[in-house]
């Protein structure tokens, strides 16, 4: 029986691909899965991109809410576009097909997306007539500098595909992963422990952005695109959608995966801690300090003084740590840690005044009155809801997870209230 690994692992699975050769023969002592990439031509990819009629959630990825309508990733696949003026009643007007989307921003009315190597302008005037108005091609090196991420005949891989598995030694193996992944041959190869894990696995007057969740890679500020891409802090210029150019690469760590902007600072999260950048001078990040901690994904969200730090342990992140972790940033060149909070394996997480949001997983979404960082108080705890992402915004919490859209009405916090669901379409 065919089984296809799922998309949105994909850039991950690719980049773990890259790190380690061998030289000796494979031995594996149980069924291995080999996987042969699934590429999409350059011409088709370049010209995919175009507004549909609105599509049932299945896989949901990073949001963005901007003048009452949310953006819903649809991993790998493109972006929903919600009209959420009545969160009561979410009502799916469009989507938009992105081959290869996983991040969004919007400046204006102008949507900015990753698809695969290049980045793409998206106009949103006309809801239902989105359209493609720029595309930068080759800007993101996540995937055009992977082994089997693009190739430059072929074009880029969008799926990973089961072609056999074996119980024998092979004598091809050309590059490993100490987590199980590896190529061999011209093929893709996991165990079965990995395998199961893998399969039920991101402004100024005049110019207008909307609000990330805590896991975005994307922040649009002023004339700016700060977009992650591996090791690098991608500063692009946007101020003219017919010529997107990036104005420079900045170095900041192999392992950053999330951004957020306040005001004219970047705080970047990483497996390994959290950098803060002065964008005072737009074109010209600079970096003010970083705040080590524990290996762990480590989404980052700001309030004032303090910035709030997730660590979860897993397979992608390394680590065994599931903590909250509650920093003192008055001095930005100096931040320090305040208390620590034990959580269950958390994810994204959003903060509003005094009211924090944890998505802590399988344990559910955790709201708290943070008004004493050192004795945060429980305001509520929704067990049966795997939250991954938030945005809490003028009293409504917008929530991302497994089950879908679920939003909350938390302004009186002493009584906070369901409001409406959108929920997933599982795919057959």
């Amino acid at each position: 029986m065919e089984k296809t690994i799922r998309l949105g692992i994909i850039p991950f699975v690719l980049l773990a691909l890259t790190s380690i050769r061998c030289s000796e023969r494979c031995t594996v002592s149980s069924t291995t899965y080999y996987w042969e990439p699934v590429y999409m031509t350059f011409t088709e990819l370049r010209s995919s991109v175009k507004a549909m009629e609105p599509h049932p959630l299945t896989s949901p990825g990073k949001i963005y809410f901007k003048d009452n309508f949310l953006y819903i990733n649809e991993v790998g696949k493109g972006i929903h576009v919600i009209d959420n003026s009545d969160p009561s009643q979410p009502v799916a007007k469009s989507f938009i097909n992105i081959p290869g989307n996983f991040d969004l921003a919007i400046r204006n009315n102008i949507l900015y997306a990753d698809s695969y190597v290049d980045l793409v302008a998206i106009d949103l005037s006309q809801v239902g007539q989105e359209k493609e108005v720029a595309r930068e091609e080759n800007m993101f090196q996540t995937y055009s500098n992977m082994h089997f991420g693009a190739n430059p005949t072929l074009g880029v891989v969008k799926d990973l595909k089961e072609v056999r598995n074996v119980y024998n030694d092979e004598p091809d193996c050309n590059y490993g992963f100490p987590g199980g992944w590896r190529w061999i041959g011209s093929r893709v190869a996991v165990e079965d422990a990995m395998y199961l894990s893998a399969s039920s696995y991101a402004a100024p007057p005049g110019n207008t952005t909307g609000t990330a969740g805590s896991l975005a890679r994307f922040a649009a500020r002023e004339d700016y695109l700060y977009a992650l891409d591996q090791n690098k802090l991608k500063v692009i210029d946007i101020a003219n959608t017919d010529a997107i150019t990036t104005k420079t690469d900045v170095n900041v760590a192999w392992d950053i995966e999330t951004i957020f902007p306040v005001n004219d600072k970047l705080f970047i999260g990483s497996q390994s801690g959290m950098h803060i950048f002065d964008i005072a001078a737009p074109a010209t990040p600079v970096k003010l300090s970083t705040y080590a901690h524990v290996r762990s994904c480590d989404p980052v969200v700001v309030s004032g003084d303090y910035a709030y730090v997730t660590l979860r342990s897993g397979s992608s992140c390394a680590g065994f740590t599931n903590q909250l972790e509650v920093i003192n940033v008055k001095d930005l060149t100096s931040p320090y840690l305040m208390r620590i909070y034990p959580m269950t394996n958390p994810y994204g997480l959003g903060v509003d005044g005094n009211t924090l949001f944890i998505c802590d997983g399988s344990d559910g979404l955790k709201i708290f009155d943070a008004t004493d960082k050192m004795q945060i108080a429980s305001l509520a705890h929704y067990k049966n809801l795997a939250a991954l992402d938030v945005i809490p915004l003028g009293g409504v919490a917008m929530v991302i997870g497994e089950a879908g859209l679920s939003q909350y009405d938390y302004s009186d916090v002493k009584n906070i209230k369901l409001l409406s669901t959108l929920e997933i379409t599982h795919e057959e």
